[in-house]
């Protein structure tokens, strides 16, 4: 059984979180909270499996909550949130910076028609929450930056390359990998970062606003027909598709939902693909699924540099574990090794070789395959 605590200020919430999590028989609410103040008392005496964790709370919010939890009593948290404000969503994140693992909006109520959908998700989140393993955070932590050198040797070869975009695809528990590579970034960085985030409704400007604030770059939700602008992220916005037009702007479509998502990864990968082919970088990070997999093998096969996260560093490695299985990625790596692989590309033109990582821990003991299948 995995044993469930959930944090709200509202009666009606807990009973209605409690009534859809409890719907599952793999799941046991073990006990509510309503606020920051119970919700530490109550890990610390009944230890559970996982919480789900309201932000705005009177007495001790969700933020300082969890920032105590993950000093005191490790436990994976998962964010349920009902406000769409953008800074109280940057708060949500915030959240995430302290230790939890993932957000989601409140689920509707039973006649919204997309009850069993939103409540299926919640379910399927505290699940795949419950089998990663958190470690104490220490007062204050910092995170960690990235070290220059540490990549293995050997693994990449200056060459002309005519770098137009960087494309990135995340769900579950790509916020914080997307900041960590964005932090690790210079400022001049020499092409746009086109990022799908598979997100909840209402969070997505809540989400570029903590990424500008955190990472440093210029981060906004993208627009129709902008022209992406080197060293700036754009987001793919709530309900519509993100790719590029062959006139290097950005397009938003409102086309069927692939892999039952929009935005989806795998629009934004095939769309780079076809219109710069090799002068693109894909990068696939953690999260359920197998969106984008496909077509960043595409975009390997156009002779673009692809990137997945490693399984290490992965929330859920479903949507990086699919492109590794299916030989997309040129190189399998931790976000901050992504963030210094993507660095250099503003120092000196960069592009893979006849190597690629596989499941090594990149700290200069990676191990390296050659296409012929010897290991050197």
């Amino acid at each position: 059984m995995i044993k469930v605590l959930i944090v709200d200020d509202s009666q009606v919430v807990r009973d209605f979180l409690t009534y859809i999590l409890s719907s599952d028989p793999a799941i046991q609410v073990i006990g509510t909270a309503r606020d920051g103040e119970e919700a530490v008392r109550a890990v610390r005496d009944k230890r559970p499996n996982v919480i789900t964790m309201d932000v705005i709370m009177p007495k001790m919010d969700g933020l300082e909550a969890t920032r105590i939890i993950m000093e005191t009593t490790p436990t994976p948290i998962v964010i349920v949130s009902a406000s769409w404000d953008p800074k109280e969503v940057e708060k949500t994140f915030r959240a995430m910076e302290a230790g939890a693992l993932a957000a989601i909006a409140k689920p509707v109520g039973v006649a919204h028609p997309n009850y069993k959908k939103l409540t299926k998700e919640l379910i399927q989140i505290v699940k795949l929450m419950s089998e990663v393993k958190v470690i104490k955070r220490r007062p204050k932590e910092r995170k960690r930056g990235v070290i220059p050198g540490e990549l293995t040797a050997g693994m990449i070869t200056p060459v002309a390359l005519d770098l137009k975009v960087v494309a990135i695809g995340a769900s579950t528990g790509g916020p914080l990998a997307i900041e960590a590579i964005l932090s690790g970034l210079p400022k001049d960085f020499p092409a746009p970062l086109l990022i799908v985030q598979h997100i909840a409704a209402g969070f997505v400007q809540g989400f570029a606003d903590w990424l500008a604030t955190s990472s440093g770059l210029p981060v906004k939700v993208a627009a129709h027909n902008e022209l992406p602008l080197p060293g700036r992220a754009y987001i793919a916005p709530e309900d519509s598709h993100m790719g590029i037009g062959t006139e290097g702007r950005i397009v938003l479509s409102k086309k069927e939902p692939e892999n039952g998502l929009r935005p989806s990864v795998s629009y934004l990968f095939r769309s780079v693909a076809e219109v710069f082919g090799k002068n693109t970088v894909g990068v696939l990070l953690t999260g359920m699924g197998k969106d984008g997999a496909s077509e960043l093998k595409l975009m390997k096969e156009k002779g673009a540099v692809t990137i997945a996260q490693d399984k290490e560093s992965s929330i859920v490695y479903g949507m990086p574990g699919e492109a590794v299985a299916l030989n997309a990625a040129s190189f399998v790596l931790p976000p901050a090794k992504i963030a210094e692989f993507l660095s250099g590309l503003s120092k000196t033109r960069m592009i893979r070789n006849g190597y690629k990582t596989i499941n090594g821990k990149h700290s200069g003991e990676g191990r390296m395959i050659q296409r012929d299948g010897k290991h050197g």
